[in-house]
C-alpha cells in the first residue's frame, strides 16, 4: 500500500522529455491551468539527455511554478520507458498520469479523471483524446462509462500510457515499463494495468488530452524496423495468456496484438519489401501463430485479415503475396455460396495444391447483440409453437 496523508498530492504528472522544445512550454502551461488546483498536483519531469534546452527550461520552470516540480536529468536512454520509470519511482501522488512533453491537457482533465476514479473506485481512467496534426483513436469516446468491459469494448484498442493510473496498483504489483522493448512498451504496461486493476473507466467529455504531431518529425521512440514490432506482439500475447484462461475472453483480447501489431506486417508493405524480409517476418510470426492463433480468434477477423494470417500460420508466403496484391489493386472477390455458407473467392480459394481451409475465406464474424437477440427470439418462438401444438393436440 502507498502512504497517503494530507500532504499527498492527488496526481503526480510524470513527464519524460527529450528534445521537447518548444512543445514543452504549452505542455507545462496545461498542467498549471488544471482546475484540480496546483496544490493537488505535482510534476516529476525527467529530461532524457536533451541538447535543445529542454532540461534548462524544466529547471527554470520548477523555480517559478505554483505546481510543485521535481526535475531529473539523465543520459539519453533512446526511448520513453526509462524516463517514465525514473519519474514513477519518485512519484508521491494517489494517482499518476504519464504526460508526453509534446502533448497537453484540457483544463478540466485531471479534475474529471480523479473524480471518476474516486466515484467508480476504478484503477485506470481514460480521458477523451483528440489529435492535433495527427490521428487519434475515436471509437472509445462515444460515451462516459464508469466500468468498461475490457474484453468487449474498444478500450483494448487504446493502450497508450496517457491515462490516469492509481499508484497503489502500480506499487503493489511492482509495475514498470519494459525497457527492453523498443516499441509497444506503453501497450504492455497499460494492458497489465487493465488486467490487474479494479476496473477501467472512460471520460468522454470534455476533451482531456491533446495528442500532438510534431512538425519536425522528432519522436521519443526509435523503433528500428520490424523486429521490435514482433517483440511487442510477443510480449502482449504472453501477458494475455498468463492472465486470461483460454476461451472467448482471451480470444477477444488477443484481437489487439493480432489485428493491430501483427497484421500490418503482412499488409501492402510485403509488396515493397524484399522476399527475404517477408520470410524473416514469417519465421518470427510462426511461434506466435502456433501458440496463440485459435478458431475463436480467427472468426472475429474480417475475411481478408483471417486469410492473410492463415497464410502466415501455414507458411505460405507466395499465396500471401497474391492475396495482398489482389487487395492492393482494389479487386473485389466473387461471392460463392455452398451449403448455406458464403465465401469470398480471394486468390487460391479451394486450390487443392495448397489446402487452405474454406473457413479462411468464409464470410462470418463473432455473433453481435442483434444475432444473439434473434437467436433468443427464435428459441422463444419455437417454445411458443411447441406449446400451442400441445394445446391443440389435447383439445
Amino acid at each position: 500500500m502507498t502512504d497517503v496523508n494530507e500532504n499527498t498530492p492527488d496526481v503526480s504528472v510524470i513527464i519524460g522529455a527529450y528534445e521537447a522544445m518548444p512543445y514543452l512550454v504549452k505542455c507545462l502551461e496545461s498542467v498549471e491551468s488544471q482546475t484540480l488546483g496546483a496544490d493537488r498536483i505535482e510534476i516529476v519531469a525527467v529530461d532524457d539527455g536533451s541538447t535543445d534546452g529542454t532540461g534548462e527550461y524544466l529547471e527554470e520552470f520548477a523555480t517559478r511554478s505554483k505546481v510543485a516540480t521535481r526535475v531529473v536529468r539523465q543520459s539519453n536512454s533512446g526511448g520513453p520507458s526509462r524516463p517514465r520509470n525514473t519519474g514513477l519511482a519518485l512519484a508521491r501522488g494517489r494517482f499518476v498520469f504519464f504526460l508526453d512533453a509534446d502533448d497537453y491537457f484540457g483544463d478540466e482533465a485531471l479534475e474529471r479523471l480523479v473524480a471518476m476514479a474516486d466515484r467508480a473506485g476504478t484503477d485506470v481512467v481514460l480521458g477523451k483524446t483528440v489529435g492535433v496534426n495527427r490521428n487519434a483513436a475515436k471509437s472509445m469516446w462515444n460515451e462516459t462509462v464508469e466500468r468498461a468491459d475490457i474484453y468487449r469494448s474498444n478500450v483494448k484498442y487504446t493502450l497508450s500510457a496517457q491515462k490516469l493510473f492509481r499508484r497503489d496498483l502500480l506499487v503493489r504489483h511492482g509495475m514498470r515499463f519494459d525497457e527492453s522493448l523498443r516499441t509497444g512498451e506503453d501497450a504492455l504496461f497499460t494492458l497489465e494495468a487493465y488486467l490487474r486493476g479494479n476496473g477501467v473507466s472512460v471520460v468522454s467529455d470534455p476533451t482531456c488530452y491533446y495528442l500532438v504531431g510534431r512538425e519536425d518529425g522528432k519522436h521519443l521512440t526509435k523503433t528500428g524496423g520490424y523486429v521490435p514490432r514482433f517483440d511487442s506482439a510477443r510480449a502482449l500475447m504472453r501477458l494475455i495468456a498468463a492472465h486470461v484462461p483460454a476461451g472467448e475472453r482471451r480470444d477477444l483480447l488477443m484481437m489487439r496484438p493480432f489485428a493491430v501489431t501483427l497484421l500490418p506486417q503482412f499488409g501492402p508493405v510485403v509488396l515493397r519489401q524484399p522476399r527475404d524480409v517477408l520470410l524473416a517476418k514469417m519465421k518470427l510470426a510462426a511461434p506466435l501463430m502456433a501458440a496463440h492463433w485459435t478458431p475463436g480468434l480467427a472468426r472475429r477477423l474480417k475475411t481478408d485479415e483471417r486469410l492473410r494470417l492463415t497464410c502466415v500460420a501455414m507458411d505460405l508466403p507466395d499465396p500471401l503475396v497474391d492475396v495482398v496484391a489482389f487487395l492492393h489493386e482494389g479487386k473485389q472477390p466473387e461471392r460463392v455460396r455452398r451449403r448455406g455458407r458464403e465465401y469470398l473467392a480471394y486468390p487460391h480459394f479451394r486450390d487443392p495444391a495448397l489446402g487452405i481451409p474454406d473457413s479462411a475465406y468464409e464470410v462470418r464474424g463473432a455473433p453481435g447483440p442483434l444475432t444473439v437477440a434473434r437467436r433468443r427470439a427464435r428459441r422463444l418462438a419455437d417454445r411458443t409453437l411447441r406449446h400451442l401444438r400441445r394445446v391443440r393436440a389435447g383439445a
